[in-house]
């Protein structure tokens, strides 16, 4: 739904901001809904009432800007009782929670993310993958399985070597790449990125949420210089792009040209 990262890439939409669609095991998954999660899904012909889980990996704008429009039209306003909100607690809790309280009754469910956290939604099964430092708000990577297929989302969060092992042996993971040089801030670089797949060695690895800086050299230029640097097959993911699995890996069957085509059509 989006692979912007970043204020100037958010605010001027730049890049699309909606987060990431999950479709596995029956289950349907949004991973982090920032602004515009509704209208680019409803703009890829999706249903928001069919959503089983939206989970948020932490409560920065760019990750939670839609949530509660995801919530109010996954429930029509409360008239159809449903879904579950996953986040860290100061999305829930606290005297300025992301997920307003009145919406909350109308959830089939909402759980704490959080160390050592897993849940099982029809054939999909989600879990914790690591806490990530990152601007002091909690913060939490997951893993997606479902039929043998292993999935990693490695949202934002400074550099820490236990990353690599906590996504290890991913089919894909996917990975916030804010930078395409590192710098003092809790984001990850295209450097760090790069030691980090040197360890965990999943099969393929995806790129996304790009800063200014990233847009300006290229995420095409970003996830050459990963794949060369560690021989993992590696994309930049573009907005509204679609990765299906093939049976032994996942291969980009639609591209934001077609996505385009098929609304104008």
């Amino acid at each position: 739904m989006g692979t912007a990262g970043g204020r100037r890439v958010t605010f001027y939409q730049l890049r699309a901001s909606g987060g990431i669609l999950v479709e596995g095991g029956g289950a349907m998954v949004h991973l982090d809904p920032g602004p515009g999660a509704l209208v680019r899904l409803v703009e890829a012909g999706e249903d928001p009432s069919r959503l089983d889980v939206i989970l948020v990996t932490h409560r920065h704008l760019d990750h939670s800007g839609d949530l509660n429009t995801l919530v109010e039209s996954r429930t029509m306003g409360g008239w159809t009782r449903g879904g579950v909100v996953v986040a860290p607690r100061d999305v829930m809790e606290g005297e300025d929670p992301v997920l307003l309280r009145y919406h909350r009754g109308n959830l089939e469910g909402v759980e704490v993310l959080e160390e050592g956290w897993s849940m099982v939604v029809k054939g999909l099964f989600l879990k914790t993958a690591l806490k990530h430092p990152h601007h002091g708000v909690e913060t939490y990577g997951v893993i997606l399985e479902s039929e043998g297929v292993r999935v990693g989302y490695l949202t934002d969060g400074r550099y820490h070597p236990d990353m690599g092992d906590a996504y290890r042996e991913c089919d894909l993971l996917v990975v916030s790449t804010t930078f395409f040089r590192p710098r003092r801030m809790d984001h990850l670089s295209v450097p760090e990125v790069v030691e980090i797949v040197r360890m965990a060695r999943p099969k393929q690895v995806v790129l996304t949420h790009f800063s200014m800086e990233m847009l300006d050299e290229g995420p095409e230029r970003a996830a050459e210089a990963v794949f060369k640097d560690t021989g993992v097959p590696t994309i930049a993911a573009r907005d509204f792009c679609e990765l299906h699995w093939e049976g032994n890996g996942f291969t980009m069957t639609s591209t934001p040209e077609e996505w385009l085509w098929r609304k104008i059509g």
